[in-house]
């Protein structure tokens, strides 16, 4: 029974990866498409193929890579700082991500300023609220 757990686990974790395989391929299919229409080229078959299985790869060891700096970090999580590590030998992607990094937390410092406001005046008039109907009970 256990054996065929594992073999129904393993079967589903192959299919996972086909589909993520087919989904990079796809990707890679639709970049190269519009690469060759932009300067007047073509990609044949196999060199999209080609970089599709690299480009797969590459991602599989990102993941590892990311994986193992969360793990160093001593957490389960991966942050921008384990992303930032792992983009450190391409300065304009770092430059890049750490632009990104920037804009979504000032996003976030204006969402909560918002909300903070928002829930700031929606208990200042259920308070006046409160004040005018015991004024109105006391008259």
């Amino acid at each position: 029974m256990m054996e065929e757990e594992e073999g129904a686990e393993e079967q589903q974790r192959f299919s996972y990866r086909q589909r993520l395989k087919a989904a990079v391929h796809y990707t890679v299919g639709c970049l190269c498409e519009e690469v060759a229409l932009d300067k007047d080229m073509q990609f044949s078959k196999q060199t999209i193929a080609a970089i599709s299985e690299v480009t797969f790869r590459q991602c599989e060891n990102f993941a590892t890579d990311l994986e193992m700096f969360a793990r160093h970090g001593k957490r389960s999580t991966i942050n921008t700082e384990d992303v930032k590590l792992l983009a450190r030998r391409s300065h304009s992607l770092l430059k890049y991500i750490t632009e990104k990094n920037e804009d979504i937390a000032q996003l976030n410092l204006e969402r909560k300023a918002k909300k903070k406001k928002k829930w700031e005046d929606e208990n200042r008039n259920s308070v006046e609220s409160a004040e005018a109907g015991v004024e109105e009970s006391e008259n």
